[in-house]
């Protein structure tokens, strides 16, 4: 299998050749021709007229080439030299006409006269593959650590993905620099971290609510054993009932991406209804939402649950300011707590799953829960 980096190494050398061989045809085909043109603008301005005298023709040629490092030569109309400066060279068959070299050109004057130049010290076509070969050598060197440097970092992430997979959810990468990999990386770690607390939690979960069910199931056991009244057995199915209930609605609720159903709901008078199962009376002002009435019901149950069990007289519920209150007159969680009650099966509280589904179910309607000493606070938006 081809790596990555020298797909890119290589691209990146051809890119680089083709742009060197292009720029160079080029230049040989548009650059040169101008050159010996260009010249020959100039020596029709400053050479004698045809009809001068041989001598006068090469005195006017050597005053054109005074200080150009070149050979020039002036030829007839039929190709007779008149006139010569520096190396001999061939007459001319016609304009643009270059010499089997490669180096030497001709331009024809208006008088019919012909120019005929070849620059001194002038490479030859090695001269130019080998400065080439060594431009794209230089360029290889220093684009083979930049290239690898980026492909590294992927393979890398590669590893990191390949080790989560395996069932290491504790394997993360490093971030190096500000570009899209980087990005990726981050992007990787917060997956991973997130994999790590949802298996983590599930696991807690499975634990807890084992322990749980021992309890009912045992004091079913034995009031089974001692033949004890059956309301007492009653009531432990019950409490089983309502904890196998509460697990598979907080396992409903992570396994869903979204609500199974949506309709508007007054939060003031599900909570009316709610508060008037324990003879309390909810103030405040109606609140229209989009959301499952019943996850909302049973959010609004187990704050109203958990004030009776863990707080004292008198509970409120109060809705205001698109926020739901439930306060008792108990002596509140410490503030150490606070964040903890909201975790399934918090041992010190006893809370169960109730407060961790209500978090669950605030968190599903795009709102929050918190609690703030011996008061619990449901943030929602507006429907």
């Amino acid at each position: 299998m081809r790596r990555l980096y020298l797909r890119i190494y290589f691209a990146v050398l051809a890119s680089l050749a083709v742009f060197a061989i292009a720029a160079g045809v080029l230049w040989r085909t548009l650059a040169e021709p101008r050159e010996g043109t260009e010249l020959a603008v100039i020596a029709r301005n400053v050479l004698a007229p045809a009809t001068a005298p041989a001598a006068e023709q090469q005195a006017a040629l050597e005053r054109v080439m005074r200080g150009a490092r070149m050979d020039l030569a002036l030829f007839a109309p039929d190709g007779t030299r008149l006139a010569a400066v520096g190396d001999p060279l061939a007459a001319p068959e016609r304009a643009g006409w270059r010499h089997r070299d490669g180096h030497s050109w001709a331009a024809q004057l208006p008088d019919g006269r012909w120019l005929v130049s070849r620059p001194h010290h002038r490479r030859g076509p090695l001269f130019g593959l080998f400065a080439l070969t060594m431009i794209l050598l230089a360029i290889a060197v220093g684009a083979y650590p930049v290239v690898r440097r980026l492909t590294k970092r992927l393979e890398r992430l590669q590893r990191g993905v390949d080790a989560l997979g395996a069932g290491e959810l504790s394997a993360r990468v490093k971030v190096e620099g500000r570009d899209e990999v980087a990005r990726l990386a981050e992007s990787f770690n917060r997956a991973a971290a997130r994999i790590e607390e949802l298996v983590s939690a599930h696991k807690s979960l499975l634990a807890n609510t084992s322990h749980e069910l021992r309890t009912p199931l045992a004091r079913i056991r034995m009031a089974l054993e001692l033949g004890k009244d059956k309301s007492e057995v009653e009531r432990d199915l019950a409490e089983l009932d309502a904890l196998i209930e509460e697990v598979l609605l907080a396992s409903r609720l992570d396994a869903q991406p979204s609500l199974e159903r949506t309709e508007e709901v007054d939060l003031l008078a599900l909570a009316a209804e709610e508060a008037a199962r324990y003879d309390i009376e909810a103030q405040g002002e109606s609140l229209f939402l989009r959301g499952d009435p019943r996850l909302l019901r049973r959010m609004i149950r187990n704050l109203l649950e958990n004030a009776r069990r863990h707080g004292a007289p008198p509970i409120e519920v109060q809705v205001k300011n698109h926020m739901l209150r439930v306060c008792d007159g108990g002596a509140g969680v410490p503030e150490a707590e606070r964040e903890r009650v909201f975790e399934p099966f918090y041992s010190k509280r006893g809370v169960g799953l109730g407060l961790a589904l209500v978090r669950q179910i605030a968190r599903r309607h795009g709102g929050e829960a918190r609690c703030e000493g011996n008061c619990f606070y449901v943030t929602l938006p507006a429907g």
